[in-house]
């Protein structure tokens, strides 16, 4: 399907590509000039706390929003303008699925080919049989995974060049997110694209090539996860045999966290770092020391000021843009 107008820079390898996108509602601003691609094949995880601007980036993505500058382009066209066309060729599982209360879920499945003017029931059982969803119950008496399950199942079905996915594993019990991640990969194999919006890192580590890091409305951060695991953290732990200070460590450039009591010391450190740590620690008498990798996700929260929850507690400089790491209310517009 060809755009309606030039494209301007817009790369043809790119399947997703905004550029300056900002939404604001009245004198909020929801987004603030979002440019991000997605590239064929690719996943691309687009992390943050709720309210930060993940939903508000995807509204404007599927045309369900008009932003209030900036461009977006989906598969080669318009988001906005051409928005008829990209709900044609686009696979999307918003965060609260818009389901027809009196339908089954195979009246659902039946409606959607009837929409496209092909016949994806098949595909579509064998997928909801994966997911261990019952076709046969109406929506309205469906639970909120199982809603969830459904919503996956009719984005899937077309098999659709791009996956647009808010959050679509909440409320889904654990060993059937494993099915979907491997439904996701059997996708991206084939060709596809993902764009996977969530709020738990580990959950995006599973599945993405490159994560993005969205806080109050800004992209602070994009990283490809290969490249963040080679800067991964690690712990180091040391017991003295006499009392050490804090300045004698904080100053090791790329250490942080670093905390001693007595004898003892804790902190994190980038491999980079880790030699210049440990001629430091080995100026003094070692009693005992550790160190070990930490898990990605704590390298990943610790280089972008995020806490365990995910919700960004203020006081934490993010990505070296200068801002503090709180994350600012957005009128119930955007997650």
């Amino acid at each position: 399907m060809q755009a309606a107008h030039s494209l301007g820079s817009m790369s043809g390898e790119d399947i997703v590509q905004t550029a300056g996108l900002t939404k604001r509602f009245g004198r909020t601003t929801a987004l603030d000039g979002v440019s991000l691609t997605i590239g064929p094949g690719e996943v691309f995880g687009y992390l943050g706390p709720n309210g930060a601007g993940k939903t508000t980036t995807i509204r404007l993505l599927m045309g369900l929003l008009r932003p209030t500058s900036g461009t977006a382009y989906v598969l080669g066209l318009d988001a906005w303008r051409q928005s008829r066309e990209v709900h044609r060729v686009v696979g999307y599982v918003p965060g609260e699925p818009a389901l027809y209360d009196r339908l089954t879920g195979r009246q659902h499945i039946a409606y959607c080919a009837h929409l496209r003017h092909r016949d994806d029931s098949e595909l579509a059982a064998r997928t909801a049989a994966r997911l261990e969803l019952d076709l046969d119950r109406p929506a309205r008496t469906l639970s909120r995974g199982n809603r969830q399950k459904l919503a996956v199942v009719l984005a899937v079905m077309s098999r659709p060049r791009l996956l647009v996915l808010d959050e679509p594993t909440s409320g889904i019990d654990p060993l059937v997110q494993q099915v979907f991640h491997a439904i996701l990969r059997e996708h991206t194999a084939a060709g596809g694209s993902a764009l996977f919006s969530s709020h738990v890192l580990g959950e995006v580590e599973r599945v993405a090539d490159r994560i993005g890091v969205v806080r109050a409305g800004k992209l602070v951060a994009v990283e490809r996860l290969q490249e963040l695991a080679a800067r991964s953290l690690h712990q180091v732990r040391a017991r003295f045999a006499e009392e050490v200070s804090v300045a004698e460590f904080a100053g090791v450039p790329g250490v942080r966290d670093v905390r001693v009591d007595g004898r003892s010391l804790a902190c994190s450190a980038p491999q980079a770092a880790l030699d210049a740590l440990l001629k430091r620690v080995s100026a003094r008498q070692v009693e005992d020391f550790e160190c070990s990798e930490a898990p990605l996700e704590e390298t990943f929260l610790g280089y972008y000021g995020m806490d365990t929850a995910g919700t960004g507690r203020p006081g934490t400089d993010t990505a070296g843009t200068g801002r503090p790491g709180g994350v600012e209310a957005e009128a119930g517009h955007a997650r």
